[in-house]
């Protein structure tokens, strides 16, 4: 179901640790994570804040492959891509 999202809290962060909470069902726990790539207009899951929320607890800087996945950060926690 596409509203899977609405019937739960998330995410949280304990000490270091990035904690996200996922839907019991295979097509559900996809739907979250991926979103809806395909919608109109397209609906983004929560894999994409991952690397930004790892920056703001003190972890690495992460990139992707944004043909994957294009990764949220606001402006101002952007980096240029290495080349």
């Amino acid at each position: 179901v596409a509203t899977a999202i609405l019937s739960r809290q998330v995410a949280v962060i304990r000490g270091k640790c990035l904690i996200i909470n996922l839907p019991g069902q295979p097509k559900s726990i996809a739907e979250t994570l991926e979103g809806l790539p395909r919608a109109e207009p397209p609906v983004p899951g929560i894999f994409a804040a991952v690397p930004y929320c790892i920056d703001l607890i003190g972890g690495p800087y992460l990139e992707t492959d944004d043909a994957v996945c294009k990764a949220f950060r606001p402006k101002s926690a952007q980096r240029p891509p290495r080349a």
